[in-house]
């Protein structure tokens, strides 16, 4: 099958953001724009590859993908999870989070040793897969590197995107899952209804603080931009933090890409674009694209670590020190 999608430029130009270009894909995970909404459902005929990767049209439960609805032995855990994060995660946490692990001050590794580490790891937030975390990293990197196999930046932010999970080991905090993983949401305004079992909001300490409530910005402003919006902590921002200050060259549609990946609601349902600018609608168009292959690829389908590792120990010199500080 062959695929046309929007390709969104790395670096643009004022003059270049309504220019856009078509690029002819030739694999799996990708997802036709009139067969597919930001809802992220698929229809099952879009899902073809004639190559090896096969995007599944159900998850590894037999159900389809982020159905927190669905019945599954799954899903009583990811509710319980969803109720504590809904509960805990507040404006202060999230100010206290990232004041204490912006120090880096945990211990001196590289990115592979971390990605390692997170053989040790499974989400209880993910109702679609219960795979160590290094499968997904590497079955979401190997897709859209058969796909974009120019865009090495990309191939690599799919690698590390999730290395913030590292947070529910105990030499770095041994955090609650709940202030780890799952969709994340802005704080410090009010908690929007397309956020997963939004219900348990009313039990967060901010549901009924007027400072943030009093209307939709909350303690922002039109086009304030992302960076300067609190997000509820988890591995995303950890992982963007430990980037940013490690001095990554990543371009900036990567470190956006790893800071709002569990951003559901607003590449899924375009809640929050009130608060974006500019620079964050351009590189929104490089995380949808993400999206579909980070969502598609949890499948078990095994992945030949020896034989990709050397390619991505490149694309790690390339972009990152060799010990970073986390």
């Amino acid at each position: 099958m062959t695929i046309l999608v929007e390709k969104p430029k790395v670096v643009a130009t004022v003059e270049d953001q309504n220019e856009t270009s078509d690029l002819v894909l030739d694999g799996g995970f990708v997802v036709l724009k009139d067969v597919a909404g930001n809802d992220g459902c698929v229809k099952p005929e879009a899902l073809v590859s004639n190559d090896e990767f096969i995007a599944p049209e159900i998850n590894a439960f037999g159900q389809t993908f982020r159905d927190y609805n669905a019945e599954s032995e799954r899903q009583k855990g990811v509710e319980e999870f969803y109720r504590l994060n809904h509960i805990h995660q507040t404006y202060d946490f999230v100010k206290k989070m990232r004041e204490e692990y912006r120090k880096l001050n945990r211990v001196e590794m590289s990115i592979w040793e971390c990605c390692e580490l997170l053989n040790e790891v499974v989400d209880d937030s993910d109702p679609d897969l219960d795979e160590p975390q290094i499968e997904h990293l590497l079955q979401t990197a190997e897709a859209i590197r058969k796909d974009y196999p120019d865009e090495d930046w990309l191939h690599l932010t799919a690698l590390i995107h999730d290395l913030g999970k590292v947070l529910l080991l105990p030499s770095f905090g041994g955090l609650p899952q709940w202030a780890v993983v799952g969709d994340t949401h802005p704080v410090g305004c009010p908690f929007d209804g397309s956020i997963v079992h939004h219900k348990y909001f009313k039990d967060n300490p901010d549901y009924n603080n007027p400072k943030y409530n009093s209307s939709k910005y909350g303690i922002y402003a039109h086009g304030i931009g992302l960076e300067n919006v609190l997000m509820s902590w988890g591995h995303d921002d950890y992982m963007y933090l430990v980037a940013k200050e490690n001095g990554s060259t990543l371009p900036q549609a990567g470190l956006f890409i790893i800071r709002y990946h569990s951003f559901y609601p607003l590449h899924k349902c375009e809640a929050y674009k009130h608060l974006m600018n500019k620079e964050d609608e351009e590189n929104l168009k490089w995380l949808k694209i993400f999206n579909k292959y980070d969502l598609y690829s949890k499948s078990k389908v095994r992945i030949d670590v020896e034989k990709v590792q050397p390619y991505y120990f490149s694309l790690i010199e390339k972009y990152f020190p060799a010990k970073l500080k986390w």
